[in-house]
């Protein structure tokens, strides 16, 4: 409860702490938004693939024409201006950021990324969930062996969902289970870029006036960024993953409580301390009463016949039993407060969630028939959608991580529903994310051993 008296401090002394952003997508631009509202903060640099569209997405967040500037970061946090280019590693060695923000969306360049930013010294807050979950654990430990912050974005639901099981954790609480909310019913997998505006109420036409990208829009439609999310939040919290995939039980929030437990509580998960989704809509297309669509969730354990007695006496939501209680968030508000996760690496040097083991993966699982020949086309498209696995589970299958799907030639042929194993593919160059993920391997098992 002190980083806004630290961000006071550091304007009064006039050091702010000087943020880099690699993107200037929808995240980064609700970030630039409050970052010019917020003390103790200046963005340095900016950088995009295409600068006219950054400069563009700056502007709408409030900056002045004479608040950018076209060439070099020297003296950018003195002017209060920020440097607008489309060199990455311009940004990732300047000697005026302090926080390296990566918000591309791309898990193989968000690798690139943080490696580069952590070997120049920075702090990295990762948007980029996408690449937290192909190579987290291995960026974690090389920031902790440089002595930098490596974290998950603040605003987000992961690093929402680590908060809330932080608080119960240190609270003396055993977590249950933990997760979000989202839209879903079981024929979303095979949903498209070209069907997907449908299931928005939207037409193609409305979408591409909003500039709303049909590829992203679709992963959270079709489980794939419900996967990564919670492989994400499995790996920060050390809780474990469905053996099955996302089961995305139906559920509101007056249910959390019975609902997220053991099916041998009379829950609808396979064992205590899991992740899991609860879906907005019931199996037949109905909305669920009160749901959790845009929220994250707890539901941690009592017992203890005096605390059960507590959680009754405080009007706890609780289960049948009285043992199991939840707590809820009904929203997040992504780039808007990613402030926080910045503030907290360059004041506390600490992370809102940072993976600390490596529990859950995301793997490729074919959409439809896919022939041998065809070039995949990653998260959100037309081949592969990804499903949340055990490592045990995706390491032993050799499994294709979502995160490696782009790009990926298939070699041979994979039925509908199939994992894609990365026997069955060609890859484009990829070495530094494959070099990280065969550390992490076996990094993973020499733990098992």
């Amino acid at each position: 409860m002190n980083l806004y008296a630290g961000l006071k401090r550091r304007a009064a002394q006039d050091q702010p702490i000087r943020v880099g952003v690699i993107g200037a997508g929808k995240f980064a631009s609700m970030f630039f938004a409050q970052a010019i509202r917020t003390p103790g903060l200046h963005i340095t640099v900016v950088a995009d693939l295409a600068p006219k569209r950054a400069r563009a997405a700056l502007r709408r967040a409030g900056w002045r024409a004479e608040d950018l500037r076209a060439r070099s970061a020297s003296g950018a946090w003195r002017s209060r201006q920020t440097w607008v280019t489309d060199d990455v590693d311009a940004l990732t060695t300047c000697d005026e950021v302090d926080v390296v923000v990566d918000a591309t969306g791309d898990a193989v360049a968000g690798a690139a990324h943080a490696t580069a930013a952590i070997a120049a010294g920075k702090h990295v807050v990762m948007v980029n969930v996408e690449a937290d979950v192909l190579v987290g654990p291995a960026l974690a430990a090389r920031a902790a062996s440089a002595g930098c912050v490596y974290s998950l974005a603040y605003g987000d639901q992961p690093a929402l969902i680590a908060e809330q099981v932080d608080w119960a954790r240190a609270a003396g609480f055993d977590v249950v289970a933990a997760g979000k909310g989202t839209k879903y019913l079981p024929h979303y997998h095979q949903v498209t870029p070209d069907d997907v505006w449908t299931h928005y109420g939207l037409s193609a036409a409305e979408a591409a006036a909003g500039g709303m990208n049909a590829k992203m829009f679709n992963s959270f439609l079709d489980g794939s960024k419900s996967a990564i999310e919670m492989a994400a939040v499995a790996n920060a919290c050390d809780l474990s993953v469905p053996e099955g995939g996302l089961a995305f039980p139906p559920c509101g929030v007056d249910d959390l409580a019975s609902v997220m437990q053991p099916h041998c509580d009379g829950g609808q998960l396979e064992r205590r301390g899991q992740v899991e989704v609860v879906s907005s809509l019931e199996r037949d297309g109905r909305a669920v009463y009160r749901d959790l669509r845009w929220g994250v969730y707890v539901t941690f354990a009592a017992d203890s016949d005096y605390v059960r007695r507590c959680f009754h006496e405080y009007g706890l939501p609780t289960d049948a039993s009285g043992n199991v209680a939840s707590l809820y968030k009904p929203s997040h508000l992504i780039g808007l407060e990613l402030g926080i996760s910045v503030a907290s690496a360059a004041l506390r040097g600490e992370a809102t969630g940072s993976a600390q083991a490596w529990n859950g993966d995301v793997v490729s699982v074919a959409k439809r028939d896919l022939a041998a020949g065809e070039q995949l086309d990653g998260e959100g498209g037309y081949c592969v959608y990804g499903r949340l696995q055990p490592v045990e589970a995706s390491l032993q299958r050799g499994a294709l991580p979502l995160g490696l799907s782009d790009g990926a030639m298939l070699k041979r042929a994979v039925k509908a529903g199939q994992v894609v194993r990365q026997r069955d593919v060609t890859l484009p160059g990829q070495s530094l994310a494959l070099d990280l993920r065969a550390e992490m391997a076996r990094n993973h098992r020499r733990r098992a051993r």
